[in-house]
């Protein structure tokens, strides 16, 4: 009796106590980068109207540039990065300015029209594309002040 009563004790404990294990869970996703741009200079960009966002028509993929940084869709996913040249990283999403630049932005940029009426752009250098960012950034009210609140 005394070793039926031990039995059921030690079972009783080891179905209630934690197990140790060894497995082990790995799950990796492998998302590729999409191919370099080779660029002989710093892509020019033009402001596309009403949008705030850039485009670089000179280049051959859809490139914009927007709030800082540098984006391209490729492979049906988009990718950004600070730098144009490299350091592309996935972007889990559709970027919120792309539902303002209409599919056919090309085509309004070589025939300087947007929207049924004629377009006037300017090229904006690298150059002064990243002062004027630099500028907003400065010059953005701080949060409490955007909403009306000191």
């Amino acid at each position: 009796m005394k070793k039926l009563f031990l039995g059921a004790m030690l079972l009783a404990l080891a179905i209630s106590g934690p197990i140790p294990t060894m497995g082990q869970v790995s799950v990796q996703i492998g998302i590729p980068l999409p191919p370099p741009i080779t660029f002989s200079a710093p892509p020019e960009t033009v402001l596309l109207p009403g949008t705030g966002v850039y485009a670089a028509p000179g280049v051959a993929v859809d490139l914009f540039f927007f709030d800082g940084w540098w984006w391209r869709p490729w492979g049906g996913r988009w990718y950004r990065s600070r730098d144009y040249r490299s350091g592309w990283g996935y972007y889990g999403g559709v970027p919120s300015f792309y539902g303002r630049i209409p599919h056919s932005w090309r085509e309004d940029y070589r025939n300087h029209r947007w929207n049924g009426r004629e377009w006037h752009y300017q090229q904006v250098p690298h150059a002064q594309l990243r002062e004027m960012h630099e500028r907003n950034v400065r010059e953005e009210p701080r949060h409490g002040e955007r909403e009306g609140r000191r």
